[in-house]
């Protein structure tokens, strides 16, 4: 009784605190669901609702309607200008999308701060509800009791909509059989409008009525979305009442958890988030062949790969030998053709080795920090654009590459190549054991498990103190040796030509890789995943090697970026870094490597460089170029050259796994899953 007594107070917050989730996840839902817009600006929906609601609350009731009337309205507007920027993007995939609403996220969140200020906005409510109450023999803030019956309200509202009226019906619609809906009159692009402003002002509302709760800050916008996916995965998409009570335990684990077993909490959630995506995947139609540990059990499938067998075998021993004939040559790509395809690559190798004796030295520490972040969106590229995995968690072996570096040098173990090699292990085995999780996913799936397993990895940062120093980070420990006995490397231009010559190294035995038998076979997998399983190739296994190497070179690019910066924060293994290596690669087409370089060097610029001319922006400008990536390169640099196909030996069009998913409506009755056979 005394142990009840003492987390009541705690539990209630966790109700108030979910029904704020539910309200901001429904919106989520509802443009995921019915528009088809994995929206990670959500979260500055919230922000504009909140800060708005506080910079016109006074403390009387018509400030708080003003509010409340003024926030609902501008995030209203916002999601109705989301849905215009979007629109063209709907045939295009969710990576798409995503990047493009991870760019508005950031262009908005600086505006918001230019505007408001980059201090937390205090929160005026009424005074009859600036008191507390007795509630079982404890003082509550009326407040917060006030916000559960608006929330349920709101909710009942919304939910009312959906079920029970036309406007409701012709959403749903919208989900289920979009023509149908235009056969009826209706146009589905007015639908995506009208969702995603529903959506918008619902999380603007929340912001209002939530900003007590959780108060307008720089945070706020990143914070509310990670919830709010929580909440949606764990909810799913086909009924309310399971976003509710998902949202309800998410409330819970972030409030009473925290009182109850602090040391957990941190990795509950997104633990969760991933282990439900996971058993959905694994769960998924057989005649995919996701979530098989071998080839599907295809009889015919088998005997066309024997009769294949048995034709290659006899193709063999009708061929020349070698006193009848001369062999036949390879064939070979004409001269021109060679030069054209090397090109980049050269005056790419070129401008690296000249930097040094033409830039200052904090231009040169910048393009060290480029080559780091080079190799981090390589890995990302081959995973994405190779294996067919849309990754936002790399920076997870990344992080894990870097703290070994960093632990390394502190135990005094400080040349260079032992702390490249024990990362990349380090790295690789971490990415050994979460790759099983990874690789039976597909489309955004993926996206949502990898950002789960990058979330736990930050949640660990933060909270393995002796290892990674939290949220202080690294500092202070020796600096690397580039050869064993050799001195330290300390000048800007030795650490840059140290990163370069690992970055070399690296890059040229990925490219060796991705252009061998091996790597044809990887693409042929992404290609033709079921051909590939019905004639008896061990897809998964391709996936996880893939996974792992992938895992390995990230884990290079963390230690490289140790050694450069000579410091480690939790910020630099973060989500925003698995958003910039993400668009690296898309910037310069997923399946090239060298353009995978090209799109770090210019985030690295845009980041550092051209922001420091305009102090305080850096936010608006990376957003902008997000934006500008999405519409202008939309098969990337390395699309401007030729053909998809002319692009590094391999194709760039979208494979099966990369098609759009259908998607379903947020509602009670039982819809198709939102993302192909294995949706979150």
């Amino acid at each position: 009784m005394e142990l009840l007594d003492a987390h009541l107070v705690p539990a209630v917050d966790g109700v108030a605190y979910g029904l704020l989730l539910f309200v901001v996840a429904s919106g989520l839902s509802l443009a995921f669901g019915t528009a088809g817009v994995l929206n990670l600006s959500h979260g500055m929906l919230y922000a504009v609702g909140a800060y708005t609601g506080a910079e016109l609350s006074d403390g009387t009731w018509g400030g708080l309607l003003l509010g409340l009337a003024a926030g609902t309205t501008a995030a209203c507007l916002v999601g109705a200008g989301l849905s215009a920027a979007s629109f063209p993007l709907a045939r295009r995939g969710h990576l798409a999308q995503a990047l493009l609403t991870f760019g508005l996220a950031l262009i908005g969140g600086d505006l918001l701060i230019q505007f408001f200020g980059a201090d937390d906005l205090p929160v005026r409510v009424p005074a009859a509800l600036d008191t507390s109450v007795s509630l079982l023999g404890h003082r509550y803030p009326a407040y917060r009791l006030c916000f559960i019956v608006m929330a349920v309200l709101l909710a009942a509202f919304g939910t009312w909509v959906l079920v029970r009226t036309r406007v409701g019906a012709a959403v749903r619609a919208a989900a289920d059989d979009p023509q149908m809906l235009a056969a009826t009159g209706y146009s589905p692009r007015t639908v995506h409008l009208g969702v995603l402003a529903a959506a918008g002002a619902l999380a603007g509302a929340a912001g209002v009525l939530g900003a007590p709760i959780i108060g307008p800050g720089p945070g706020t916008a990143e914070t509310v979305l990670m919830l709010s996916l929580v909440v949606v995965v764990l909810g799913g998409l086909r009924s309310l009442w399971a976003t509710f009570f998902a949202a309800i335990g998410v409330g819970e684990v972030q409030t009473l958890g925290v009182s109850v077993a602090p040391g957990l909490a941190p990795y509950l959630l997104f633990a969760a988030m991933a282990a439900v995506l996971v058993l959905r995947s694994r769960f998924a139609e057989p005649a995919t062949g996701h979530g098989t540990d071998g080839p599907v059990p295809d009889p015919l499938g088998r005997l066309v790969g024997r009769v294949g067998a048995r034709l290659r075998r006899v193709i063999r021993s009708a061929r020349p030998t070698a006193g009848s004939a001369s062999p036949p040559r390879r064939a070979r790509l004409p001269s021109g053709a060679a030069w054209r395809r090397a090109a980049p690559l050269l005056v790419l190798c070129a401008a690296l080795v000249a930097l040094p004796g033409l830039l200052d030295a904090y231009t040169i520490s910048l393009a060290g920090s480029a080559l780091a972040l080079g190799l981090l969106a390589v890995s990302v590229t081959v995973l994405t654009g190779y294996a067919g995995l849309p990754t936002l968690g790399q920076t997870a072996p990344f992080a894990v590459g870097a703290y070994t570096t960093a632990n390394l040098a502190a135990a005094g173990w400080t040349v260079g190549p032992v702390q490249i090699l024990l990362s990349a292990l380090a790295a690789a085995v971490f990415s050994a054991v979460t790759g099983p999780a990874v690789i039976r996913a597909r489309g955004t799936t993926v996206l949502m498990i990898t950002l789960a397993v990058g979330e736990l990895t930050s949640a660990a940062v933060n909270q393995l103190k002796s290892v990674t120093g939290g949220a202080d980070g690294l500092v202070g420990f020796p600096a690397t040796q580039a050869l064993w006995g050799g001195e330290d490397l300390f000048e800007e231009s030795e650490l840059y030509t140290y990163a370069l010559v690992v970055a070399a190294v690296a890059v040229a035995a990925t490219l060796l890789v991705l252009r061998s038998p091996a790597g044809k076979l990887l693409t042929g997998a992404r290609g033709a995943e079921a051909r590939m399983r019905a004639s008896g190739h061990p897809v998964w296994r391709y996936l996880l090697v893939a996974y792992i190497g992938a895992g390995a070179l990230a884990g290079v690019g963390g230690s490289v970026m140790v050694t450069v910066q000579q410091y480690l924060s939790p910020a630099d293994v973060g989500f925003e870094i698995a958003a910039f290596a993400l668009l690296a690669a898309v910037i310069g087409g997923t399946t090239s490597v060298v353009g995978a370089l090209f799109g770090a060097g210019l985030i690295v610029a845009t980041r550092d460089w051209v922001a420091g001319a305009w102090p305080g922006h850096g936010p608006l400008l990376l957003g902008v170029l997000f934006v500008a990536a999405v519409y202008l390169l939309p098969r990337g640099l390395a699309g401007l050259r030729g053909t998809p196909g002319e692009q590094e030996g391999t194709t760039s069009s979208p494979g099966p796994r990369d098609e759009p998913p259908a998607v379903s409506a947020p509602s009670s009755a039982p819809a198709p899953s939102p993302v192909g056979k294995a949706g979150p």
